[in-house]
């Protein structure tokens, strides 16, 4: 067994003249405890370093003021709702059959819903022309669509973690073809800001679009709020050259609108009934630590029923991560719901890596993520440092990662057993909750705290409080 009891601090420098000192710390060796379905048993480990404070305000305009950074609310509570719809299994190792099974967990199918979807031999095909899920997504037509989440997750959803009404758009892309589908027309209507839609033909249609901005003062109401709805049939794709969306309060291109932008709660992003493609995030680009298909800095963020693959984070270092999408300064908690992380990777966070933000998790897929740094953080010497969660990285004071109803399979860390989950809560005032979930095959290459594939601290530093595990499945 290795020990390795040493942790320090990440510093995340923002342009704009923000900067913002971020924990990220791992280290310690907890021996493996036993499966089961309860709360975490005991494990021997001491560690890690006070966090950095929150960032400074950036300026309003000229001769803004700035103020010191905010902490981050707590995750917000599992709620009531209508559960989420069955729908066939989601298979690993490649099968192929009438169902169409992706190899690393997005089932598609002939008949293009989000929704219920029938069993076919080797996977699973969604009913021709189905309803959409009852968190609101719009199921898809034509040959095929987008199906996504996990089919075996019946956690509630609550009234706010579900899907955007867009029976009345700002914008719709397209006239009813494809051809009439193109990028210019997806930037602009983003850029308009309210509720986007699609009108691009029966049939599913992937879009290659450059980055698109969302700015902090854009659309009618002037707050930047864009909801992005693909009916289930649109993945934007970046071609594996750069990330998708970018939102980013405390950048200055995308317009001040608050004199304390590292605390403001506008823009509010929404995407749903949609996927995202072959992102990528690279050091330098928009000065950001990473979020390959997605970046949220400051505002609100949802998604539901949406799918990200093949994207990444490619900067090592024990500071970036990633795959699919980072969130940092949420001041509520970033919210997924229904869909489905495949096949994406960063040095931290293979999917999914936030920052002083709370993330609520609910009846999704995560397969087939990596977080392919070494070396932890701080990097042990000789190293470039990362290598932790493979499929979550979340770090910061204050906050909750709960997680309800949601498949990891086979995702892989290279540090600290965290193949499915690392979570540091800096001051050691914060919570993990999962239930009715399945981690199965994730990678536990060293130390771990009692269960495969998960590395947290919540209110302790051997992850023995603060932390709630209730029927769910370690296999």
């Amino acid at each position: 067994m290795m020990s390795r009891l040493t942790f320090g601090r990440v510093a995340l420098v923002y342009a704009v003249g923000m900067a913002a000192a971020a924990g990220c710390g791992a280290g310690g060796d907890g021996a493996a405890g036993t499966e089961g379905t309860s709360t975490l048993a005991s494990s021997s480990s001491s560690r890690r370093r006070p966090h950095g404070s929150g960032g400074a305000g950036a300026p309003m305009g000229t001769g803004g003021g700035t103020g010191t950074g905010g902490t981050t609310s707590t995750g917000g509570a599992i709620g009531t709702g209508g559960a989420v719809g069955t729908g066939g299994a989601i298979a690993t190792g490649g099968a192929t059959g009438a169902g169409g099974v992706i190899a690393t967990g997005g089932v598609t199918g002939t008949g293009g819903a989000i929704g219920t979807a029938g069993s076919g031999a080797g996977g699973s095909t969604s009913a021709s022309g189905g309803a959409g899920t009852n968190t609101g997504g719009a199921g898809g037509g034509g040959t095929g669509g987008l199906v996504v989440g996990n089919p075996n997750g019946h956690c509630a959803v609550p009234a706010a973690a579900q899907a955007v009404d867009v029976s009345s758009p700002t914008t719709t892309v397209g006239t009813g073809t494809a051809a009439s589908c193109t990028a210019a027309a997806v930037v602009a209507a983003v850029h308009a800001g309210g509720v986007v839609t699609f009108r691009c033909g029966p049939d599913p249609l992937t879009i290659p679009v450059p980055e698109i901005d969302i700015f902090n003062d854009g659309g009618q109401a002037q707050d930047g709020s864009v909801t992005l709805d693909g009916g289930g049939k649109i993945t934007l794709s970046a071609d594996g050259d750069h990330r998708i969306l970018y939102q980013n309060t405390c950048d200055g291109s995308l317009h001040f609108t608050s004199p304390r932008c590292d605390i403001q709660t506008t823009p509010h992003l929404v995407v749903q009934n949609i996927a995202f493609a072959n992102g990528k995030a690279t050091a330098g680009s928009n000065n950001t630590n990473g979020g390959g298909a997605i970046y949220v800095g400051g505002g609100t963020f949802k998604a539901v029923n949406i799918r990200i693959s093949s994207s990444a984070e490619v900067t090592p270092g024990q500071d970036f991560g990633g795959g699919a999408i980072y969130a940092f300064e949420q001041t509520q908690p970033v919210t997924i719901v229904n869909s489905t992380f495949d096949g994406n990777s960063g040095a931290n966070g293979g999917a999914i890596s936030g920052l002083f933000s709370p993330v609520t998790i609910l009846n999704s897929v995560f397969s087939g993520n990596q977080a392919v740094g070494h070396g932890e953080n701080p990097a042990r010497p000789g190293t470039t440092g990362g290598g932790l969660g493979g499929a979550i990285y979340v770090d910061g004071n204050d906050f909750t990662l709960s997680l309800c109803g949601t498949l990891f399979d086979t995702n892989l860390a290279n540090e600290l057993g965290s193949g499915a989950i690392f979570q540091v809560v800096d001051d050691l005032n914060g919570d993990l909750v999962i239930d009715q979930s399945t981690l199965h095959a994730n990678s536990n290459v060293g130390s771990v705290q009692s269960h495969p594939g998960i590395y947290v601290e919540a209110r302790d530093k051997a992850g023995n409080a603060g932390v709630s595990i209730t029927n769910s499945t370690f296999n």
